[in-house]
């Protein structure tokens, strides 16, 4: 599509189940919380939207709209979380729980006894090439806590980012009021979890995910937080119409 645009090293287009999607990174001004998140989907998305479309949604802009932020000075950092923290394998995608403040987090919002078991259930695993036990058995969100580093915006220094409430409940308030199919994806560049959608999108999450497995989002100061999707046909029959 030539009015689609992708962020540096990412592709417009991709191949899913024989059939080729265009990825349409939409750049916005830097969101801050509170912000709500049906105007700015009215402002950056409707104008674009057709139907077939289904836009993705990065789970930070959603959080950020929701005010799901811990501020570094409201988190005490206890000897567990520093600990913990420093046997945490970092990643391509960042340090995570490696952050002694994503720790604290962790136990705050799990309890201590449970990061603990799951802890000790991931150093027994990860040698046997068995990954992500920790988050599996620690739960509540905790994969997805963003923020408290630098992530191409200083803001984020000090700030911590909790994962969505009730996704699924956000995409389906999107979907009845602007009409668009819409879902919140967690993406890095290691991989994709599709955290809600809108009822009656035509896609299973499998499909979903696979949409967005490159994460054309991007992973840096792109900010293009809505990446619009569109079938080949769709747009095939949409040059026809013109």
């Amino acid at each position: 599509m030539d009015d689609f645009y992708a962020n540096p090293e990412k592709k417009i287009a991709i191949e899913n189940r024989g059939e080729t999607f265009f990825r349409h990174a939409i750049k916005t001004h830097f969101v801050t919380p509170r912000e709500s998140y049906l105007e700015l989907v009215r402002q950056y998305v409707s104008p674009l939207y057709k139907s077939g479309d289904v836009l993705s949604m990065s789970e930070k802009v959603i959080s950020l709209c929701q005010g799901r932020i811990v501020d570094m000075c409201e988190i005490k950092i206890g000897w567990w979380a520093r600990l913990l923290s420093r046997f945490v394998h970092m990643t391509r995608a960042g340090e995570s729980v490696g952050n002694p403040y994503k720790m604290q987090i962790a136990i705050n919002l799990a309890g201590l006894p449970r990061i603990l078991f799951a802890a000790a259930i991931a150093a027994v695993t990860r040698p046997l090439g068995i990954k992500g036990m920790f988050y599996r058995l620690a739960g509540h969100g905790i994969a997805g806590i963003d923020g408290f580093c630098a992530d191409a915006f200083d803001w984020y220094l000090t700030k911590g980012v909790l994962v969505p409430e009730k996704p699924d409940a956000v995409c389906n308030e999107i979907k009845t009021s602007l009409g668009i199919d819409c879902m919140i994806v967690d993406a890095n560049d290691l991989g994709v979890e599709i955290l809600g959608y809108s009822s009656g999108i035509a896609y299973t999450t499998h499909d979903l995910k696979a949409l967005m497995r490159d994460n054309p989002a991007g992973q840096g100061g792109e900010q293009t937080p809505f990446v619009l999707i569109r079938p080949s046909k769709s747009g095939e029959a949409s040059k026809a119409e013109m």
